[in-house]
């Protein structure tokens, strides 16, 4: 997809969707950060079904930690992986304590160092928390990527910074929300619903349904 054609796929998602937000439910950083690392494999409604009780009382590294490996594991159990994800939790709390004083860093290499923090989950917290022009590319922006020719890729790096080279500065700060959301409710993995789908005309996807 030409970045002219780019810059009209974004303006339209944009109309329809001007501040899209994130899914998943949190009120800071670190409930952010705790969120993004338990969504890995799992959906966010899954998440947020399982982290609403728990940050209603555990929203903090501090209280994280005091609550402890076991405990966390038994409140986050309906979610998958869900034992060593609540070892990478409980890890990375104790980690923002003694090298962050508490808070979430600002940078993708301190973060991409905490446990269970990979570049997507760093990128998603530069991007929601911070306001960085990031793009995190999970399956969903990975397929609508690929899929309408946007920026097409082997791996979700390949497909990250060719989305960076073609989406305009405007869209940055919105784009990979605006990809995720247009995957999981319109381009979806089974079947797309192309004739609902507001950039049909621009997409390079050869099966459209319905058109």
């Amino acid at each position: 997809m030409t970045p002219k054609q780019a810059d009209q796929f974004f303006a339209r998602l944009a109309a329809a969707n001007p501040e899209p937000k994130s899914e998943l439910e949190h009120s800071d950083p670190y409930t952010l950060l705790v969120a993004v690392v338990l969504s890995a494999q799992a959906t966010d409604a899954g998440v947020n079904k399982a982290t609403r009780p728990l940050f209603a009382t555990v929203n903090t590294p501090a209280a994280m930690v005091e609550l402890g490996e076991e405990r966390l594991a038994e409140a986050i159990r309906t979610i998958g992986l869900y034992k060593t994800k609540a070892k990478n939790v409980i890890a990375l709390s104790r980690l923002l304590l003694e090298r962050h004083g508490g808070r979430v860093p600002r940078d993708r290499e301190a973060l991409e160092a905490l446990p269970g923090v990979g570049r997507k989950t760093a990128n998603v917290v530069l991007n929601v928390a911070f306001g960085e022009p990031t793009v995190a590319v999970d399956t969903h922006c990975f397929r609508v990527a690929n899929r309408t020719g946007l920026a097409p890729g082997k791996t979700p790096l390949e497909v990250e910074l060719g989305l960076l080279k073609v989406i305009a500065p405007r869209w940055l700060n919105h784009a990979h929300h605006w990809l995720i959301l247009h995957g999981r409710y319109v381009c979806k993995a089974r079947k797309p619903d192309c004739p609902t789908c507001r950039v049909a005309d621009l997409c390079g996807f050869n099966g459209k349904e319905g058109l």
